[in-house]
């Protein structure tokens, strides 16, 4: 039996444990922000310099970011999700995922304009909703006290990925839009290119409205944690980033920099939580080390695997693949296209149907 202790050291180590793993998720947090500042500063004096980065070289930046740095990332943050849930629960949710990427790849075949809006919807979500549960996990969202606040919240951060570079960047941005679009219905976009020049000012502001509610109800509502000082400064550096760093090589670097380095974070923040399943990697427990490696490694083959049969069911459905464009430009097209399906049930399935234990769980 236990002695005193023997209790009182094993609080002791679970305290530290607890403190180092803050200091970890707070080394995360503040390491995505540092990077998306450098970058910042590095091409802002470019500019200033009077220095352009070519469209190719952005091109291949992204697809870097996207494919070979922040694709891994996805498949795990769905295996975080599952790895301690019921069987039953794993089931329905890959069934679900299915679905939707079979809705996505549809409504890209038959409406590919429609398909757009929600590839841009899905960017906002997805950045802006894992934005919002990170807060809650590590420096604090106390400021955020209503369902209307964390909406805005989403708005706010998630919104800067794409309203802020059609505003700076409108030729860019309509351009890789017109590729897209080209995928599956060339010239589909031209009977809407005409308003956008009504559009851009609308976002324009509609979006600075959106940030302007944010800051200022949650400096109103803020509990003196500190908490609004933090969503405040990372809120208006993620607007300042993508009206200096030109739009492909800022979302090409946006989700490996700061979303995934920030999942890490919540992850790291939210670890201790035992779920309500068999755990994947561990069974009871008694798992050893060179077991959970191998099988951490059949996890990674295999959610590789699985997202390159959903990208190659896009290509396959897909009547123009890389849009008229050449393979660098048309790849990030294609890209774009192809992720915004693989994550449409990321966010839907994996947060909004999954409220409980959600692939941005905060306990």
């Amino acid at each position: 039996m236990a002695t005193a202790r023997d209790r009182l050291r094993g609080r002791v180590s679970t305290a530290r444990d607890r403190l180092r793993g803050a200091g970890a998720d707070r080394l995360a947090v503040g390491i995505s922000a540092g990077s998306l500042v450098a970058l910042t500063l590095v091409v802002g004096g470019l500019r200033l310099a009077g220095q352009t980065i070519p469209l190719r070289t952005q091109a291949v930046a992204y697809l870097v970011g996207m494919v070979a740095l922040n694709l891994p990332h996805g498949g795990y943050e769905h295996f975080a999700n599952l790895r301690r849930r019921a069987a039953e629960f794993r089931w329905r949710y890959v069934a679900g995922y299915l679905a939707f990427v079979a809705g996505g790849i549809g409504l890209f075949l038959v409406a590919p304009v429609v398909g757009l809006l929600v590839a841009v919807s899905v960017v906002v979500a997805k950045g802006g909703g894992g934005d919002l549960y990170v807060l809650a996990a590590t420096t604090g969202a106390g400021h955020l006290r209503s369902r209307a606040q964390r909406l805005l919240a989403v708005a706010a951060r998630g919104g800067a990925a794409m309203a802020v570079p059609i505003v700076v960047f409108p030729e860019t941005f309509h351009s890789f839009s017109s590729i897209m679009v080209a995928v599956f219905d060339p010239g589909a976009l031209a009977p809407v290119s005409t308003y956008f020049d009504v559009t851009r000012p609308l976002i324009g502001v509609g979006y600075a409205a959106v940030v302007t509610a944010h800051l200022g109800v949650g400096f109103w509502r803020r509990d003196g944690s500190g908490s609004w000082i933090v969503d405040a400064g990372e809120t208006l550096l993620l607007a300042t980033y993508f009206a200096v760093v030109p739009v492909v090589l800022a979302v090409g670097l946006y989700f490996p920099l700061w979303y995934s380095a920030r999942q890490v974070a919540r992850e790291m923040a939210v670890d201790d939580d035992p779920g309500t399943g068999r755990d994947l990697l561990t069974d009871d427990g008694s798992a050893s080390a060179g077991s959970v490696a191998l099988r951490a490694w059949g996890v990674l083959i295999g959610g590789a695997m699985a997202t390159g049969l959903v990208v190659a069911a896009v290509w396959i459905a897909a009547p123009n693949p890389l849009g008229g464009a050449g393979l660098l430009l048309g790849g990030v097209a294609f890209w774009s296209i192809a992720i915004s399906i693989v994550a449409l049930p990321h966010v839907v399935v994996g947060s909004v149907l999954d409220r409980g234990r959600g692939i941005w769980h905060v306990p």
